[in-house]
């Protein structure tokens, strides 16, 4: 099927009565951030969730609910503080804007989350299909979401093969997601459980490979099942290529472990952490380290540690001086031992502070 032919396959609200049927029974119910109608909750899972496997989101979401239980903390919390919670996570611009929205829900609406997906995607960090999702699951309204798996779900049932490197055919997935939803007598009581259901979907069921149509409750109205090839969806032309970097790191400390950190500048690579000195190449490194200290510099393995869509070959070299006090010959300051742990810190700094 064509996008510009784009139909649904059923009688209207018969699909979501599906869905909503199947998650009641098979879908995943028991998930920390589930079971409430906390917007709050919902929404850190959302961007936690954010191209982040739930079996990692799970242990960062009760650290993070244990020490910042509402909206009004987070709001209250140090940037710092933040990043400390979030260090490992990764995709660090999503605590950044964590903090802010925070900030935005607290200063423009009196700390309360507003009930509309077209309120909440005026707030920092949260686009179309996250304001959708805590409108719907929280507040029953009847709007569409579109994170990735539920993209895979509605391209494979529709056969819409129309290309989302496109614009207008990114438009056209939306309108056909929307007339997919319950009706709208229905969807004050059903719409959470048909978000629900169609994130399930895609994240147990409606797999990027070997679909598990067989147990689908929509297999017989899938036209990519019909078909036999739901793996050609979704369509997508323009994909991101790999890239890589290498860069050297000066690792300096102390006997009693107290370590140079900086905080890494924005935009760039873990911009807004705590790091260590950064160097292009190791004449750079060694060019700013003082004389006496050269014999000192010692090497350690060089590990990869790999991005979304780029791969750092990570150089750290390894600086022990006598005390704190002598070394400012680079940006940063002294972070003691006791402290860095709670510091926002890229996952392989964190690593290597690990390591002793």
């Amino acid at each position: 099927m064509s996008a510009a032919a784009i139909r649904v396959a059923t009688a209207p609200g018969a699909l979501a009565g599906q869905v909503v049927a199947w998650q009641a029974v098979h879908g995943r119910n028991s998930l920390p951030w589930q079971n409430t109608q906390d917007p709050y909750l919902v929404w850190l899972s959302e961007i936690m969730l954010q191209q982040t496997q739930v079996a990692t989101v799970r242990s960062y979401f009760a650290r993070f609910v244990a020490q910042l239980p509402t909206v009004q903390a987070l709001a209250e919390a140090s940037l710092d503080e933040v990043l400390g919670l979030w260090s490992g996570l990764g995709y660090y611009s999503r605590a950044r804007n964590l903090h802010r929205c925070a900030q935005d829900v607290v200063r423009l609406h009196g700390g309360v989350f507003p009930r509309t997906a077209e309120v909440l995607v005026t707030l920092p960090g949260i686009g179309r299909s996250t304001a959708a999702a805590i409108s719907s699951l929280c507040f029953g309204e009847r709007v569409a979401i579109l994170d990735a798996n539920v993209k895979r779900v509605v391209t494979r049932v529709l056969g819409f093969d129309g290309d989302l490197a496109q614009a207008s055919q990114e438009r056209q997935l939306w309108a056909a997601a929307t007339d997919l939803l319950p009706l709208p007598a229905t969807a004050a009581q059903s719409m959470a459980r048909y978000t629900q259901g169609m994130m399930d979907l895609g994240a147990t069921v409606c797999l990027p490979k070997k679909p598990l149509c067989l147990g689908c409750p929509v297999q017989t109205v899938c036209v990519a099942c019909a078909d036999g090839d739901p793996q050609r969806y979704p369509v997508r032309s323009r994909k991101l290529k790999r890239s890589s970097q290498s860069i050297w790191l000066l690792w300096v400390q102390t006997p009693d472990g107290a370590v140079w950190l900086a905080t890494r500048p924005t935009p760039g690579v873990w911009a807004g952490l705590h790091c260590f000195p950064l160097f292009d190449d190791e004449a750079a490194l060694r060019a700013a380290v003082p004389a006496q200290w050269q014999a000192s510099l010692q090497p350690h393995p060089v590990f990869t540690h790999v991005l979304t869509h780029k791969d750092l070959h990570l150089h750290p070299w390894r600086l022990a001086v006598d005390a704190a006090a002598p070394f400012a010959v680079l940006e940063g300051r002294w972070v003691q031992a006791a402290q860095w742990p709670a510091l926002g810190l890229p996952a392989p700094i964190r690593k290597l502070l690990a390591l002793g």
